[in-house]
């Protein structure tokens, strides 16, 4: 059982940033990939950011640019960078760990951007 808690998220005017973090703890292992997918009110939920296994990293094209995901803690730790933010990137973002088979999820943390 793998367990992901995030932290850093609020509120921010446009053109503000905000550095997301998510610790994982449990049975994490190095050879895992871990991301952020964000879901906005009314809007299906879509990835963000990715680090797989290789650390190969794909970006949402809304984030290419402005975002930049990495790794700490011997890949137990991702880490959300997040500049020059629209009112558009307003969402719950939850953490994502795929382990194994298995695939785990934070809780969320809200991300408000205002215009």
């Amino acid at each position: 059982q793998v367990q992901l808690v995030e932290s850093g998220g609020g509120l921010v005017q446009a053109g503000g940033s905000l550095r997301l973090s998510c610790a994982a703890s449990g049975r994490i292992f190095s050879d895992n990939a871990m991301g952020w997918f964000r879901q906005a009110p009314g809007k299906e939920r879509e990835l963000v950011a990715l680090i797989t296994r290789d650390d190969h990293i794909n970006y949402a094209d809304s984030a290419k640019g402005r975002f930049t995901i990495s790794r700490a803690n011997a890949k137990n730790t991702v880490n959300l960078q997040m500049n020059s933010l629209k009112p558009e990137d307003t969402a719950v973002y939850r953490c994502y760990a795929h382990v194994g088979p298995f695939d785990y999820w934070g809780q969320g943390t809200q991300v408000t951007v205002s215009s």
